[in-house]
């Protein structure tokens, strides 16, 4: 036995037919891909909280870790972002939930991205997404026929299956790696660390980070 991490899930509630299908296709993009022939982003939320969870860690013997907690202030900070793996990652901070509004905007800017990498290198970009409320919503869907014209089309994963969603490595990669342990006395500490993390990360793997402003 090895001493390793719980993780939730959700897959009774997946339908493993519909997931098999839906990953037969989606390996075909990823191998359209890797050959140049499209480019593929993975699209997902999360969040973080000026205090993180306690967990178990190696120290000293004889001796405790303790993290001090700060005054139970402070809103949680999420952010949104966009994973095309070895290449890029691109991503917005907000404290409280996205709406609507800016996850338009957001994608505003990804077309035109898009647009352009549409016209100087003629692929196409493919989003990876859930079909959660913010990305479906009827405000979202009267952009999407002009964000196809730009050049984005979105690939929905079937429900409860988030693990089909590369983007979740990188969440586990910020909080496990780079914020784990931490207290944060206010939302503003905590945009930092994230920001100081998500560029650390972008340096161990040699791509490149962009930060969309809301």
């Amino acid at each position: 036995m090895i001493w390793k991490r719980t993780r939730t899930s959700h897959q009774l509630r997946q339908n493993a037919e519909q997931r098999q299908l839906k990953q037969a296709d989606l390996d075909v993009l990823e191998w359209a891909a890797a050959v140049g022939e499209i480019c593929l982003k993975y699209l997902d939320e999360s969040g973080f909280c000026c205090w993180s969870s306690v967990g178990y860690s190696y120290y000293f013997r004889g001796e405790q870790k303790r993290q001090e907690q700060t005054a139970p202030r402070g809103r949680r900070l999420n952010i949104l972002g966009l994973w095309e793996p070895c290449v890029s990652f691109e991503y917005g901070l907000a404290v409280g939930s996205f709406k609507a509004p800016a996850y338009i905007r957001l994608m505003d800017w990804q077309a035109q991205k898009a647009q352009q990498r549409l016209q100087q290198q003629g692929q196409v970009t493919v989003i990876v997404q859930d079909n959660g409320s913010l990305h479906v919503n009827r405000a979202v869907q009267g952009h999407w026929e002009r964000w196809q014209e730009q050049g984005i089309y979105s690939f929905w994963l079937p429900p409860y299956c988030s693990e089909m969603n590369r983007i979740e490595n990188k969440w586990e990669q910020i909080k496990d790696h780079e914020l784990a342990g931490r207290m944060f006395e206010d939302e503003l500490d905590l945009a930092e660390a994230v920001i100081d993390g998500i560029e650390n990360q972008a340096q161990k793997g040699n791509y490149t980070v962009e930060r969309f402003r809301f």
